[in-house]
């Protein structure tokens, strides 16, 4: 089983599963998990290739799309930028007959050759790392019964990160034990000379969060994996941020403090001219007197006393006291700056220098590595922050009650055109969207149960209904498993809802019960249907909806998003 994003190893990857002979395997599926694929992959046209395809929701998500296709005991899941060995047929089979019956997954060696005649980049190393990687899919085999025991891929892991480490630890959980094989492989060294390759690989961070909510705090020593960088991410980040709040309250009060002085600066200059003229004032009326030989009165000699009138040394006391106050205040601020900025400088250098010491210590590769090491802490502290949000609520694969949604066609996906047989007329309904994207985001399988009796009554035909229901997919995405009941009301079979064949077919074909089924439909006969299986049936009145119907669910939302949104609680709960 390959899951491909049309890489140009593809064809290589395929060719020595498909050249026959002993212990060659049963069938080869390629699922390809390009967005907007125009036409198979380059190599995925070859004869005995079973093609299939994800939607671009990741490699979970096209690993757990390709095994459920499949009937073998094991499932060998190979990536598509891996080149088996000449014998690694042989070796394989070899490596599955020797695993008993507790051995749940046997992973193959991977071989990745290094640079020749210098050390190798920091982008190298990390395809250098697959070599000593436990338990990644790249090539690793899985016993049926052990996927089945686990549900799976868990398909809220969109990235190709962590997807594998998390189904190992679920089926070490489950009570089986994973052996390491003789089988050999090859990962080519890839140059990935982007600058921002290693900031972008910052999004991984997401996924742990999501690691350390369904596995414990403690998953990395589980698959003997040592401890990340995110402790010293977090001071590295926090000694910045605090730098940037020290400096800025240093600044404000700066600004604060000359404000302060211009305003004090014009109370004075006021004050001293009204200070002037009283001090006039009272020498005019001391010199009067004296000219006139009477004496001063009390209360002028005691108004040019107060006025600083002759008064030896008098001068103006400043009126802007909190001065000093202000200047400490500011002392302090920009000291504790400079001491955070030397701790974030040390920090961002100790790191870079981590990374430029293995290396080639080239001056391209030099400034690469520091220019990442300084934007590397933040990014990863706000992708940890993402995924700590996103996955708040997250429980362990399989736990909860609903693992797929099965979606009504008309006039529940799209508007009802009664009979349609024109792609054109193909228009989804408001939210449609946004609700299928939501389960698909919660790493929910996704269905269409649809009755079609048109094709019954001659008014279309299959190639007509087929191409409908390919312009829904454009429009509102790819899903999982269609079933679509071509029968007419008199027919008497058991897929035409209200009978519940359709969600029972459609539930077989994603490996999951009925009873793990919610059923989201715009009429009674979804939830009749529903009910039939076992599966919760949920109903969005629309402009087709009888009162009646209303009245009978047993649970209604007004519109998709908000039916999700109780499944997605139900299975957070």
């Amino acid at each position: 089983m390959v899951p491909t994003v049309g890489r140009p190893g593809l064809a290589s990857t395929l060719s020595p599963l498909l050249r026959g002979g002993p212990g060659a395997p049963a069938e080869v599926v390629v699922v390809d998990d390009r967005p907007d694929p125009q036409g198979p992959p380059a190599g995925a046209e070859a004869a005995g290739i079973t093609l299939l395809r994800s939607g671009g929701r990741g490699p979970a998500c096209a690993r757990d799309v390709g095994w459920r296709r499949t009937a073998t005991p094991w499932v060998v899941f190979l990536d598509d930028d891996v080149l088996p060995g000449v014998d690694w047929i042989a070796e394989l089979a070899a490596d599955l007959a020797a695993c008993g019956p507790g051995v749940g997954g046997s992973q193959g060696r991977i071989e990745v050759p290094p640079p020749v005649g210098r050390r190798p980049t920091d982008a190298e190393r990390g395809t250098l790392a697959l070599a000593h990687a436990c338990w990644i899919t790249a090539d690793m085999a899985y016993r049926r019964a052990a996927l089945e025991a686990v549900d799976g891929f868990d398909r809220r892991f969109t990235r190709a990160y962590r997807e594998d480490t998390d189904i190992a630890l679920r089926v070490l959980g489950a009570g089986y034990e994973l052996v390491a094989g003789a089988r050999r492989s090859v990962h080519p060294m890839v140059a990935d000379t982007r600058l921002w390759r290693s900031v972008a690989a910052q999004a991984g961070n997401a996924d742990d969060a999501l690691m350390r909510r369904v596995h414990g705090p403690r998953w990395r020593k589980r698959v003997a994996e040592p401890p990340g960088r995110l402790r010293r991410h977090v001071l590295t980040t926090a000694a910045l941020a605090g730098a940037a709040a020290c400096g800025a309250a240093a600044l404000g009060v700066r600004a604060r403090s000359r404000r302060a002085l211009g305003a004090a600066a014009g109370a004075s200059s006021a004050a001293s001219a009204g200070a002037s003229e009283r001090i006039a004032r009272t020498a005019a009326a001391t010199v009067t007197s004296r000219w006139s030989d009477e004496p001063a009165s009390a209360p002028s000699v005691r108004r040019a006393r107060l006025a600083g009138f002759g008064r030896r040394g008098a001068r103006a006391v400043p009126a802007a006291a909190g001065a000093n106050s202000s200047q400490r205040t500011r002392r302090i601020a920009g000291a504790a700056a400079g001491g955070l900025v030397a701790l974030w400088t040390a920090s961002t250098a100790e790191f870079a220098w981590r990374r430029i010491a293995p290396g080639p210590r080239t001056a391209r590769e030099a400034l690469r590595m520091a220019v990442t090491s300084a934007l590397i802490p933040p990014a990863a502290c706000a992708q940890r922050l993402r995924g700590e949000w996103r996955h708040r609520g997250a429980r362990p694969h399989g736990a909860g009650a609903v693992k797929a949604v099965l979606f009504d066609r008309d006039g529940t996906l799209v508007h009802d055109v009664p009979y349609n047989a024109d792609p054109e007329q193909v228009l989804p309904t408001p939210d449609a969207r946004a609700a299928l994207d939501r389960v698909r985001s919660a790493g929910l399988r996704l269905g269409v149960v649809s009755n079609q009796s048109g094709v019954a009554r001659g008014l279309i035909t299959p190639d007509e209904l087929e191409a409908v229901n390919a312009a829904v997919e454009d429009r509102l995405g790819p899903f999982d498993v269609w079933r679509v009941c071509v029968h007419g009301e008199d027919d008497g079979c058991a897929c035409r809802k209200p009978r519940p064949g359709l969600i029972r077919e459609a539930a077989a074909e994603l490996g999951v019960r009925p009873q793990e089924c919610a059923v989201i439909g715009d009429i009674g006969a979804d939830v009749e249907a529903a009910r039939a299986a076992g599966a919760r049936p949920i109903l969005v009145p629309g402009p087709a909806t009888r009162a009646e119907e209303v009245a009978a669910a047993p649970e209604t939302a007004a519109r998709l998003t908000a039916a999700v949104r109780r499944v997605l609680r139900g299975n957070a709960s």
